[in-house]
């Protein structure tokens, strides 16, 4: 989006969060992976190889959570926080102009 309009609209900050926030679901897949492959190793290189990975991959989602919880963008451990920031977040979506 072209920096005038982004900051014209206030959607700067918002494709900020929508990053960080696609960063994170990618993470959660990643760890969820990660663990199912850890099942299903073969050999116990291949399971130290891919533990050795999922601590990594559990490391970021951590770094992107706490990230994204001192922006505000995200209420882990707040549902009824977390639900209206959605709702706020579909609110905005839903009033972007489309093409």
């Amino acid at each position: 989006m072209n920096s005038i309009i982004e900051n014209f609209t206030g959607m700067n900050a918002m494709s900020d969060q929508v990053i960080a926030t696609d960063l994170l679901i990618s993470a959660k897949s990643g760890v969820r992976n990660y663990a199912m492959a850890v099942t299903e190793a073969g050999t116990p290189e291949i399971k130290h190889t891919l533990t050795r990975h999922l601590e990594e991959a559990l490391d970021m989602h951590e770094k992107i959570s706490n990230y994204m919880v001192s922006k505000g963008w995200y209420h882990a451990y707040n549902t009824k926080e977390q639900i209206q920031l959605n709702l706020q977040n579909i609110s905005t979506a839903m009033k972007l102009p489309t093409l």
